[in-house]
């Protein structure tokens, strides 16, 4: 089978290479960006962070499986997909290591924002010794945004942080904050109660028409002054001129990104002037996740070879 891969060749950990040594019997080809111009010829198309419209699937003609190396499909037409009997499927967080992955991350910004890594740079450009004083975790309360694999996994780490847990879930029951070990659970409408109460808001939901823009400037405006915000799952759910001017004004105290409005942001960007901590999109690459995907990845292709139903299928 002919397999499309919508980046350049090194892109996510070496995942091309890797996924190559798993099906040597296939035939793959990058188009060298987070782009496709055409599908022709190709049975298989692994979007990475790639759009996906109606209009491209037109001109398909062997096309049977849009197979992302991760769990986010928010650039891809699925009922597009589903209208011409073209499977798609993801590889969920919570069973290839990603949500493991982007959890570590995830505590990475929260502690580098608390010990104000910005600030600790500039002591040792200034060479002085003892400062910044940061702040501790313990007792600080979190705010999760999303419960699912990337929500349980912080759930787990962050115990050991002596802090106090809150989310909000999309669907609950009374017995879901006994069950994840939370001391409050709201539903979407509940979004402004976790704001005012946590010292860390952590995004981790998926991007839908519901959450585009999420954070904005009336939510950012129940924030407590003191609070950071760390998004480790897409660009789109927080507004970025809220953000910048909740920076510039001193609304909230930081924000670490592992995802922004544009992949890949402008360094540029004037928003990089405030207390900023960024990273390329990385939550997920790792050595475990990567191992993880390229097996899922594999399997389905496999699956799809012997014209059997792909797993995890999303349309």
């Amino acid at each position: 089978m002919n397999i499309l891969f919508a980046a350049s060749e090194n892109a996510w950990g070496g995942f091309l290479g890797l996924i190559r040594s798993e099906l040597p019997q296939h035939h793959f080809e990058a188009t060298g960006r987070f782009e496709v111009d055409h599908l022709k010829g190709f049975d298989v198309l692994i979007p990475t962070m790639s759009p996906v419209t109606e209009e491209l699937l037109e001109k398909s003609d062997r096309l049977r499986l849009i197979q992302q190396c991760g769990s986010g499909l928010e650039g891809v037409d699925l009922q597009a997909a589903r209208k011409r009997n073209i499977w798609v499927a993801n590889v969920p967080a919570n069973i290839s290591g990603n949500a493991d992955s982007v959890a570590e991350l995830g505590i990475y910004m929260m502690i580098g924002l608390s010990r104000d890594i910005r600030g600790m740079a500039q002591s040792l450009r200034d060479r002085k010794m003892g400062e910044p004083q940061g702040r501790v975790l313990s007792g600080r309360t979190v705010g999760l945004v999303g419960l699912g694999g990337i929500g349980q996994a912080l759930i787990k780490r962050l115990k050991a942080f002596d802090v106090h847990l809150i989310g909000i879930k999309r669907h609950h029951t009374p017995n879901t904050t006994k069950e994840l070990d939370l001391e409050w659970i709201g539903g979407p409408e509940d979004i402004n109660e976790l704001l005012k109460r946590s010292d860390f808001v952590i995004l981790c939901l998926p991007y839908t028409p519901e959450t585009k823009n999420l954070i904005n400037s009336t939510s950012i405006s129940f924030m407590k002054q003191s609070a950071f915000l760390i998004n480790l799952s897409r660009g789109g759910l927080v507004d970025r001129e809220a953000l910048q001017e909740a920076l510039a004004s001193g609304k909230i105290a930081g924000v670490g990104l592992d995802v922004f409005w544009e992949e890949p942001p402008d360094p540029k960007d004037t928003i990089f002037k405030y207390n900023v901590m960024a990273t390329p999109h990385i939550g997920g690459s790792t050595d475990l996740s990567i191992r993880g995907i390229v097996k899922a990845v594999a399997n389905n292709i496999l699956r799809l070879e012997k014209n059997q139903e792909p797993l995890y299928i999303r349309n």
